[in-house]
């Protein structure tokens, strides 16, 4: 039974920044006592932070910002959504964030604004991403435990699947958004919940022996991981940033058929039953269809009907296959030097898997 509410409980703090956090949000919001330290505390992580895109402390916080606005945090009064002085504490690190995304990735000289041109620059894009196959080493190499650990790394977003870049759909118009609302019914079930990409996804969990409730896994989650879900909710929740949340959009789908063949190829390696290989079976055949609609209607839409928001429509893009690049390389390095790519060691499984 998938069980997405609120999180499971809240998240142990990683440091001072995210310890401050949960501390103000213990809080009533009338109240908000802790909003000085919190302050403080975030502007000091983020002059002490060396890679904040590793940074526990602060890829921590700003996920649990972000999850006010989604389902919420267990035992977390709901005013706190659009506290002021939170919102603030949240801009600053986003401000900080952002600027790093950007220095991360290179982008190309922008397209004419136009469906054709916009969508072969993002075939262009996708086609040479060169980032490390986590998907040939699950078909290939990888043991149960590592299958697990991947599925742990997938489980915040899949178990939400769509969520961030639905943000998107009142902030566009016209063949833009009947695209995009195109895709998210398929990843929601085109009206059957039985059918939600996430109900799929909880299967697979259920079927090698994880828990499948939204939020089980968050402290075992690494920062890489949290900063590539929070990339999403950053572009999702800021309509300033609604062509770099399309251009993301449209590099998940476009590169997303062939490596769900692998992930299926190597679930069922591994002696699982279709069941526990049904979600990346039907990405394979979906995303196939999907690319065209993100590249040439979607992104394409939005370049032709706002030709300014095109240089955000690749930076969305280029910040995809970079943040994926990185958590993909994370978890290879320490499946390849015999350790764990999470944070914690996974409990005892709570069922038996399907064989």
């Amino acid at each position: 039974m998938l069980t997405i509410g609120v999180l499971v409980k809240t998240p142990d703090p990683r440091g001072p920044l995210s310890s401050a956090l949960l501390d103000a949000l213990g809080s009533a919001p009338a109240a908000a006592p802790g909003l000085p330290a919190l302050a403080e505390a975030a502007g000091t992580a983020l002059e002490q932070t060396a890679d904040i895109f590793r940074d526990e402390d602060v890829q921590l916080a700003l996920f649990c910002l972000y999850e006010l606005h989604y389902t919420g945090l267990d035992g977390v009064d709901a005013g706190w959504e659009w506290h002021p002085g939170l919102l603030a504490v949240r801009v600053r690190l986003e401000q900080a964030y952002e600027a790093a995304l950007r220095r991360l990735v290179r982008l190309p000289e922008p397209p004419q604004a136009t469906s054709a041109a916009v969508a072969d620059a993002l075939f262009t894009l996708t086609g040479n991403d060169d980032g490390p196959s986590v998907s040939r080493f699950v078909a290939a190499s990888a043991t149960r435990e590592q299958l697990q650990e991947f599925l742990v790394h997938r489980s915040i977003y899949q178990l939400k699947e769509a969520d961030p870049h639905s943000w998107a759909i009142p902030r566009l118009t016209g063949r833009a958004k009947a695209a995009l609302v195109e895709i998210q019914a398929d990843e929601y079930g085109g009206g059957r919940a039985h059918r939600m990409h996430s109900t799929l996804f909880a299967g697979t969990l259920r079927g090698v022996g994880l828990e499948d409730s939204y939020g089980a896994y968050i402290d075992h989650i690494p920062a890489v991981t949290l900063a590539a879900l929070n990339m999403m909710s950053l572009f999702g929740l800021n309509r300033r940033l609604r062509g770099a949340i399309v251009g993301h959009l449209a590099a998940f789908e476009m590169t997303s058929s062939i490596p769900n063949r692998f992930y299926a190829r190597g679930v069922r390696r591994l002696g699982y039953g279709d069941d526990v290989a049904l979600y990346f079976d039907e990405h394979v055949e979906a995303d196939a269809v999907h690319e065209q609609i993100a590249a040439r209607d979607m992104a394409g839409g939005l370049a032709e009907a706002s030709p300014e928001l095109v240089p955000d429509i690749l930076f969305g893009t280029a910040a995809c296959l970079a943040m994926d690049a990185m958590v993909g390389g994370h978890q290879l390095a320490a499946w390849q030097n015999g350790t764990s790519s999470l944070r914690l060691p996974l409990p005892e499984p709570v069922g038996s898997a399907t064989i």
